[in-house]
């Protein structure tokens, strides 16, 4: 990748480490402060990242000097997941989760550099990756209908004590990475 948001060099994605959960939980913090996601704050953020089910997680770095930028999992659907029960396909529906880049990096290619990645790894298991985005995360909805994710419907998920959040839910494009690769990102995106 060349030269992008705040002067970041090339972005590199690898399979996330455990000692990579510290400084994920860093660049979630400020995420949550600049945007509001996660909408609520994990007691044990280092926990929460790591998914149920997980059947992998990356995260995005700056080569130059490691700093994580970015993170996402995928991990087999659980009972709360609204997208795996639209999707129609072949292949067993796998769920996205816990993406986010650090604000200081959005526009530099991370959040597409690790959903290409993602959806990578899902090919080689032979699955197919969807996901549940708030419905009123308009910055997220955006990010995965500019590189090609497809919207299967909406739908609710109860978060518990009586709080149901409307979500859409979207399925990886049909030319996996080859679409990913091709879709165009605007200036600011992830």
């Amino acid at each position: 990748m060349s030269a992008g948001a705040a002067g970041m060099a090339d972005v590199v994605v690898r399979g996330r480490a455990d000692a990579d959960l510290g400084a994920c939980v860093r660049a979630l913090r400020a995420v949550h402060e600049a945007s509001g996601y996660p909408r609520n704050w994990p007691v044990d953020a280092a926990s929460w990242l790591v998914l149920e089910g997980e059947l992998g997680a990356w995260v995005a770095r700056v080569a130059a000097d490691g700093r994580v930028l970015g993170h996402v999992a995928l991990a087999r659907a659980g009972d709360g997941d609204v997208a795996p029960g639209l999707w129609g396909g072949e292949e067993e529906a796998v769920v996205v989760g816990r993406l986010f880049v650090s604000p200081e990096a959005r526009g530099a290619g991370a959040g597409r550099a690790l959903m290409r990645e993602l959806v990578r790894a899902a090919r080689e298991l032979g699955v197919w990756p969807v996901l549940d985005v708030v419905a009123d995360d308009t910055d997220a909805v955006a990010f995965y209908e500019r590189i090609g994710w497809r919207r299967l419907g909406s739908g609710e998920q109860n978060w518990g004590a009586g709080e149901l959040v409307g979500v859409h839910c979207y399925a990886a494009p049909g030319e996996g990475v080859a679409a990913l690769a091709g879709a165009a990102v605007a200036p600011g995106a992830a």
